[in-house]
């Protein structure tokens, strides 16, 4: 049974997993078959993920089937099939009163504050476990946490057929709001200085891309919604030159909504943010929108089969990271495979 942890930064170790205990309380004991590696991941094993505590198992996309039920568990039994919410939330307190678990003040993620998915078993709460409809193959399921995030910032912004969206960003985080965006109906604009990654957003419906090393992306994008510029903005980069490009190139009364962050400041115009009367927005995780996702995949609504460019063993997984690193213009989503 294999385990991948990052045990300090710098420091990926693939060994063998114990027998798992039996689940506790109102938890299912998984049997992982696919997980996906986020750029989180990426920036557990370097140390710049500042959520991160050491030594983690790391992981936080993943699918498998039930093996044991837990005491008080219902709804969910041996063999079936789910993926995972990776948020635990208290319940309690005050952003968990008003509906947004995804920042609560005890949050948990799995793989990051609490041992992950990157492991053969792994206890979770039953309560963040979403069944798989039989007609979804399970490596598609496991996609179903970075589309919940995109979901997540979209629904911060609002997002509706009459909008203009500038994505920033052609990495799984933004092809991922670009398909949501378009099963909105959308206009999309993706910018990205990677020709490759420009060319898969094209093929996932985007309208326009724009290379920010060619092409001066304020005046691309200047013509649109009569003249006012893009209605929402999404910054997937996280650079802090950005926000004050979205400040001035977004339409009066629109909406910015940030999923990338940097420590760096960045200087914003008060002026510009008041004269728009804009609206900007943080994003973090996905407040319970997997359910949702998963009926979108299962109903064929988002078709993202190709964003899997690799599928490696689990036991292979450093060839996996470093994959990742060495050549980021053929991967997008790269699945480490559990079940063999």
């Amino acid at each position: 049974m294999v385990a991948i942890a990052v045990s300090s930064p710098g420091v990926l170790e693939v060994t063998r997993q114990s027998e798992p205990a039996p689940p506790g309380p109102g938890e299912v004991l998984v049997r992982v078959e696919r997980a996906g590696i986020c750029g989180s991941d990426i920036h557990i094993f370097h140390g710049s993920n500042p959520f991160a505590r050491y030594p983690r198992v790391i992981g936080h996309e993943f699918a498998g089937h039930v093996v044991a039920v837990g005491s008080g568990v219902e709804g969910l039994a041996s063999g079936d099939r789910v993926v995972i919410d990776p948020v635990i939330a208290c319940g309690h307190c005050y952003p968990c009163r008003v509906g947004r678990p995804n920042v609560c003040s005890n949050l948990e993620v799995l793989g990051v504050h609490r041992d992950g998915g990157f492991r053969d078993y792994v206890a979770v709460p039953a309560a963040n476990c979403v069944a798989i409809p039989p007609n979804l193959p399970i490596e598609i399921a496991t996609l179903a946490e970075p589309f919940s995030v995109a979901a997540n910032v979209l629904s911060r912004t609002g997002i509706d057929a009459g909008d203009t969206v500038l994505i920033y960003g052609a990495g799984t985080v933004g092809l991922t709001v670009l398909q949501v965006a378009r099963l909105h109906d959308a206009r999309c604009i993706v910018s990205d200085v990677d020709a490759a990654r420009l060319e898969r957003a094209r093929g996932y419906g985007a309208a326009l891309v724009l290379n920010p090393r060619s092409t001066d992306v304020p005046a691309a994008v200047r013509t649109e919604n009569e003249g006012l510029g893009p209605t929402v903005v999404i910054d997937g980069a996280g650079i802090p030159t950005l926000l004050e490009e979205a400040c001035r190139l977004i339409s009066p009364a629109g909406r910015i909504g940030l999923l990338g962050f940097s420590p760096a400041p960045c200087n914003v115009s008060q002026q510009q943010i008041v004269a728009k009367e804009l609206s900007i927005v943080g994003s973090r995780l996905n407040r319970r929108f997997i359910p949702q996702v998963v009926q979108w995949l299962a109903e064929g609504k988002i078709k993202p089969a190709d964003m899997i460019t690799q599928t490696i063993p689990a036991s292979e997984a450093r060839a996996a990271f470093e994959l990742i690193e060495k050549e980021p213009q053929n991967t997008i989503k790269v699945h480490l495979d559990f079940a063999h």
